[in-house]
């Protein structure tokens, strides 16, 4: 073209065209594209030209908006994991306090260890069998068996639902709950397990046992999932499918009944029980420490629950994960509270480190519950879930004789089955359908039918829930408990006893931290007698 732009007509466009199309703004480059477009016929009119110009902006103004929505609900996963991975630091510094300074390098090395471990036992075998199946295909509702080692992973597309399905960040915020799960056991068996069979417990847990679990309850494909459905949108346990939003059941629960199973088979502590079967006590050294890890934990719980939303890029998804972190916050709250005048009323003693075992017994109340049921509700099973534990505790210490130094079974496997019932009760119909949908519920959610029994719903919930209840505890009881009686009867689950007595640390450790008493190194805060205020197998 030899003349100014818009003196000649340009390709199907005439020159009155393409000065219209000047006139109301449009850049040179867009009426070329819409004049002379490649490998097509070009607009003939104004208006045509116009349509074609805001079809195309519309269609990249939603091209636009839909990656900015993605990378948020990425970027909120990713965020999420993080804060769940520092649940890590929370077990670790809890459990160091609650156990005799002269094991506490030995527990720390084991928490950082089976996050180690575990990553290589998820990444390998766990994330395939919790998640595994191709996409748009169905498998058997009870384990996945694809994408091990991230092998499709690696070659999923940037853009569309495979991305969003089995992306990367998916796998790292599932590998950070596997994490939280499998450390639940390391207080449990704490000052008398042998390195070597909790190296081997961690990769049994994070690569077989947790990801079965998972697959039952949160992949679409698994039996006990509310996602798992069939005819008319109706799940395919009892038409309904199990509640457990953020996993009271899935990880508390597989947790704890895994830490009953390794602290009932490995045996007390030496002079935990006399001979009479008068308990004695052996306290934690430092409920400073105490405190810092259910800080750390509470503050990690905020990506706990709420990021188990997955996505927030939405107004409906945002209402959802806000909800959440009100409900976990007045749980964990609840606990506290009620737990620190049960313990004024029964001792006379305002007891610090009874009120950290209060709180996180809340937040593992509320876990499965957490997005269906209102702020109130919330109060009312972190409050219950605090008088759980300390009766729990109390049976598991004085009446089973099981020697728990951080009562992981009460706090986790008791309170996570209350939590688990729970929707049964107070599941709130407005809130089961906003986050559920109509998957796993079908139309007869709408009808009030399908939730807790005091809305009115139907008992089928409450049955769902503690069907999920006992197959956790029948798989884990099972599995755990034939894992830790083989290591018991190959002679590789306890330390020697000379070792045991003289603690771990010495044993194992004098060297790598340059001191002839390693204990030193983890004194931060110790109560002035040892084991300070931790009481009888609280943590």
């Amino acid at each position: 073209m030899s003349g100014d732009f818009g003196s000649e007509p340009l390709g199907s466009c005439s020159v009155e065209t393409v000065t219209a199309l000047l006139g109301y703004g449009l850049e040179q480059d867009s009426i070329t594209a819409l004049c002379q477009p490649e490998g097509g016929a070009g607009c003939t009119s104004t208006d045509n030209c116009m349509f074609q110009y805001l079809m195309g902006a519309t269609a990249d103004a939603q091209s636009t908006a839909s990656d900015v929505g993605v990378g948020l609900d990425v970027s909120f996963l990713l965020f999420s994991g993080y804060l769940v991975f520092v649940m890590q630091l929370g077990f670790a510094v809890l459990c160091a306090g609650s156990i005799r300074s002269k094991n506490c390098m030995n527990i720390l090395l084991k928490n950082m260890l089976d996050a180690c471990v575990g990553a290589i036992g998820f990444y390998v075998f766990g994330y395939a069998f919790a998640y595994g199946r191709k996409y748009g295909q169905n498998s058997n509702g009870f384990i996945g068996n694809w994408n091990f080692a991230l092998s499709y992973t690696t070659q999923t597309s940037m853009s569309g639902t495979e991305f969003t399905t089995f992306g990367w960040h998916q796998f790292f915020f599932q590998w950070s709950f596997c994490a939280a799960t499998t450390t639940i056991v390391s207080g449990a068996v704490a000052e008398r397990c042998t390195f070597m069979a909790y190296m081997i417990y961690a990769f049994f847990l994070s690569s077989f046992v947790y990801p079965v679990i998972v697959h039952w309850v949160w992949d679409g494909q698994g039996w006990l999932s509310a996602f798992n459905t069939f005819q008319d949108g109706y799940a395919l346990i009892l038409k309904t499918g199990a509640i457990d939003f953020a996993g009271s059941g899935v990880v508390h629960m597989t947790g704890g009944i895994a830490a009953l199973m390794g602290a009932w088979i490995m045996g007390p502590r030496v002079g935990r029980f006399a001979n009479d079967g008068t308990v004695n006590e052996m306290r934690g050294h430092s409920s400073t420490l105490v405190v810092m890890g259910t800080f750390l934990l509470w503050f990690g719980w905020f990506g706990f629950n709420p990021g188990s939303n997955l996505v927030v890029a939405s107004q409906a998804a945002a209402t959802v994960v806000s909800r959440v972190a009100v409900t976990t916050a007045l749980a964990g709250g609840a606990g506290g509270i009620s737990m620190l005048f049960y313990k004024f009323l029964t001792v006379k003693a305002w007891d610090v480190v009874a009120t950290c075992n209060g709180i996180l017994a809340g937040l593992v109340a509320v876990t499965a519950s957490c997005s269906v049921i209102e702020p109130w509700a919330a109060i009312i099973t972190g409050a219950i879930g605090a008088i759980i534990f300390s009766i729990a505790d109390y049976v598991t210490l004085y009446k089973l004789k099981v020697d728990d130094p951080v009562s992981a079974f009460a706090l986790h496997g008791a309170v996570g089955a209350w939590g688990v019932l729970f929707p049964g009760f107070l599941a709130a119909p407005h809130y089961v359908v906003e986050v559920y949908g109509a998957y796993g519920f079908g139309m007869d959610a709408r009808e009030g039918k399908r939730f807790g029994l005091f809305y009115g719903g139907h008992g089928q919930v409450l049955l769902v829930q503690l069907i999920e209840v006992l197959a956790i505890f029948g798989w884990t009881g099972f599995m755990m408990g034939s894992f830790f009686f083989i290591l018991n009867k190959a002679g590789l689950l306890r330390v020697p006893l000379q070792e045991e007595m003289a603690g771990l640390d010495a044993a194992n450790y004098s060297k790598s931290v340059g001191s002839k008493d390693p204990s030193v190194h983890c004194t931060v805060g110790v109560d002035k007698l040892e084991g300070g205020a931790l009481g009888e197998g609280k943590a």
